[in-house]
């Protein structure tokens, strides 16, 4: 197998034309027209318009008792967003009352279809649906029960219901009477096969607090989180969830994914989901009967009785197993010395067959055994040193990474016998480069890279870092539209700008174009994760200085090359700034504070600290201590304003959202608050103490873990 980078993708429009699947011809294009809501009557109802609810009452929904619980738990959410819509909530019932329009969810070979309702050609296919009305009756039928189950999401959507809405806090428009307009809505299988979420970085969410205040790293995270992300990642037809890996993890949350339809898996450490993290903290090695030594040559088969603790487990979830080796820190596995790359392609050879056999012999009989062995960091280089060398199983998905910032870094040219998929970060923790609090991968990147990654085959598998997912919403929502349909999406020209135009239109109306120019620019200052905390690097260099005038020692010129970045950064966002207030001046209600969210925020972070980095440049500049003070003061007004605009993102349940946490410490490089309190000790001491990361040997306390 031959490996490639990245790189320009000639004919890629041809390529994409071809995997064009048939539509039906009321189907519109993606990211053309508006979609939530786009199926409601409005006008008079038609002989063929269905009535849904209407003056207190309306349908029932249909669901056999044989469909999947996935299916029904669909259902159920499709009563509860009738009823948002409607104030009536539909029953949900096993059999057809005959006195009431109905709503009826089958899947093919579970349920019946009358013959008059077009089936041809969805036997077989992979999560393939229809919507279909006919006389007092709404089909939703699936070719398996996910595809029922996306089905009844798309209805929901379609009659007014944001998938995202736990994120955007939009609230349906009203109907009453709600009139769903005839429809013909054929599905076909998505472009990605396994497609989903990857919740990293639980540093934020409610659990028990530590004695630094911080929200307890071995904490549980309340089941309501993983039912909004859950939600979330059905509504937009997602069918696989990757949850915390650094937190206590419960059989009822793997449970609760499967249960709900969504295969189960973990990243590139999280080995046959035995959870290594808790080796000792959670005390699994002692519970798995093995000694708490995470060595492949020196325990080996006690690492195999701890992988297979996670396979016993989880063996009836629908799961994808990661395979391969790292750390129980998320770290590179600590080879014995003098090991070569070819010891190591061998043992990682010896070690996933180990576990693929294992995962084969646990499974009950007809579960299909499904597994990943994603590239992650140090493990690309080492197999595209010799892919021969680690001679994987045919049935392991080689899952290709990319550089944390949206840009892949290496694909197949030639697939051989195996299937390829990609590991993805919209959100990142690691080091200088994170990015935990706004979204910076563009759609313009977005776009790119997807097109090089469908060129390149790797269409099996798919897993996107999203971290907390409320800052990552516009871009999750345009990555899961393209690992489901990807031709569609990306074919005609310009899919970045399509998406965008889409995306303002339909969440921001009346003020699209205002709203997709401050996007613009947004994205203009916004591009890489380093920009974000430029300034308040040079915050802590300036006070740094400014620390050894007063003190009377020497110190160095602040460079001038980082200063004329900074003027030049501090214009630009400014003029995102007032960009983003005309649009924002032209919205109300739910949708001012979403796009405060979306645009704002991450603009002020970086404006009111490159605003403070400037003063303080010119403080240090002063020809005398009065002036110099007086410059620092006036460096903390707009970090104190910083502090107060993080209010205004804060509420229900969203508490607490940018404090300071584990990860977010006060030396973390992706802490929001690290400018102002350093200056503001800086001035309280009167110049005479500086706050300096602890320097002490190894990980330092409240410092950020390793990249992932």
């Amino acid at each position: 197998m031959s490996i490639r980078r990245a790189s320009a993708v000639p004919c890629l429009l041809l390529f994409l034309v071809a995997l064009l699947p048939s539509r039906a011809a009321s189907q519109t294009t993606p990211w053309t027209a508006p979609v939530r809501g786009s199926w409601v009557q409005t006008g008079p109802a038609t002989a063929a318009d269905v009535v849904l609810a209407g003056g207190g009452s309306g349908a029932e929904i249909v669901v056999a008792r044989e469909e999947n619980f996935a299916v029904r738990q669909a259902a159920a959410f499709l009563a509860g967003d009738i009823e948002r819509i409607s104030g009536f909530r539909p029953p949900v019932v096993q059999a057809p009352s005959g006195d009431r329009i109905s709503i009826r969810l089958v899947t093919l070979g579970i349920g019946q279809v009358p013959a008059a309702v077009d089936t041809r050609g969805m036997l077989g296919q992979w999560e393939a649906y229809r919507v279909i009305t006919a006389p007092r009756t709404v089909w939703l039928i699936g070719s398996n029960p996910r595809g029922t189950a996306f089905a009844a999401y798309t209805l929901s959507e379609r009659l007014g219901i944001d998938p995202l809405y736990i994120w955007t806090g939009y609230v349906p428009e009203r109907h009453d009477p709600l009139v769903l307009k005839s429809t013909r809505f054929v599905q076909g299988p998505p472009t990605f096969r396994y497609r989903g979420f990857f919740h990293d970085d639980e540093d934020i969410l409610p659990r028990p607090f530590d004695a630094r205040g911080y929200p307890s790293q071995t904490g549980d995270v309340p089941m309501e989180w993983y039912r909004k992300f859950f939600e979330t990642g059905l509504r937009l037809r997602m069918n696989m969830v990757a949850p915390y890996v650094r937190v206590h993890r419960r059989l009822e949350v793997q449970q609760l994914a499967s249960d709900w339809g969504l295969y189960y898996t973990s990243h590139h450490y999280d080995i046959l989901v035995s959870n290594p993290y808790g080796l000792t903290r959670f005390n699994l090695a002692a519970e798995r009967g093995v000694r708490p030594e995470y060595d492949w040559f020196t325990n080996r088969e006690g690492l195999l009785t701890f992988w297979r603790g996670g396979v016993m487990e989880n063996r009836n979830l629908d799961v994808i197993w990661p395979v391969g080796m790292r750390g129980t820190e998320d770290r590179p596995y600590t080879w014995p010395a003098g090991t070569t790359d070819e010891d190591k392609a061998r043992t990682f050879h010896e070690v996933i067959s180990n576990q693929v056999n294992m995962v084969r012999e646990l499974l009950p009989p007809g579960k299909t055994p499904l597994f990943h062995f994603t590239m992650y960091t140090e493990m690309l280089p080492q197999y595209q040193r010799d892919p021969a060398a680690f001679d994987l199983p045919e049935d392991v998905i080689i899952t290709w990474p990319d550089d944390n910032n949206g840009r892949m870094r290496g694909l197949p040219t030639e697939r051989g016998r195996w299937r390829h998929g990609v590991y993805y970060h919209l959100a990142y923790l690691g080091r200088n480069l994170s990015k935990q609090t706004t979204h910076i991968v563009a759609p313009a990147t977005v776009a790119e890279e997807f097109a090089r990654i469908v060129q390149a085959g790797a269409t099996e598998y798919m897993l996107v870092n999203v971290s907390e997912l409320r800052e990552y919403v516009m871009g999750a929502r345009m990555i899961a539209d393209i690992t489901w349909d990807a031709p569609a999406t990306l074919t005609a020209p310009d899919p970045a700008g399509r998406y965008t135009g889409w995306w303002v239109r339909e969440y921001f109306g009346a003020a699209a174009d205002a709203a997709q120019a401050a996007y613009g620019r947004y994205f203009a200052v916004l591009d890489t994760p380093d920009r974000l905390w430029f300034a308040a690097d040079a915050v802590q260099a300036l006070i740094d200085r400014l620390h050894r005038r007063v003190v009377g020692e020497a110190f160095p010129p602040f460079d001038a090359d980082t200063l004329a970045l900074l003027q030049s950064r501090v214009r630009l966002l400014e003029e995102a700034l007032a960009a983003e207030a005309q649009a924002e001046g032209q919205l109300s209600g739910a949708q001012r504070q979403f796009f405060r969210e979306d645009v704002a925020l991450g603009l002020v972070v970086d404006a009111r600290q490159t605003q403070a980095a400037l003063k303080l440049a010119d403080a240090l500049q002063a020809p005398d201590a009065a002036r110099m003070w007086q410059l620092v003061r006036e460096a903390r007004t707009p970090l104190d304003q910083l502090e107060a605009e993080f209010l205004w993102a804060e509420y229900p349940p969203f508490e607490r959202w940018y404090h300071e946490t584990w990860i977010r410490s006060l030396f973390a490089q992706n802490n929001p608050h690290r400018s102002y309190v350093q200056l503001r000790a800086f001035v309280t001491s009167q110049g005479r103490e500086i706050l300096v990361p602890p320097r002490v040997p190894g990980l330092a306390p409240g410092a950020p873990p390793p990249a992932r």
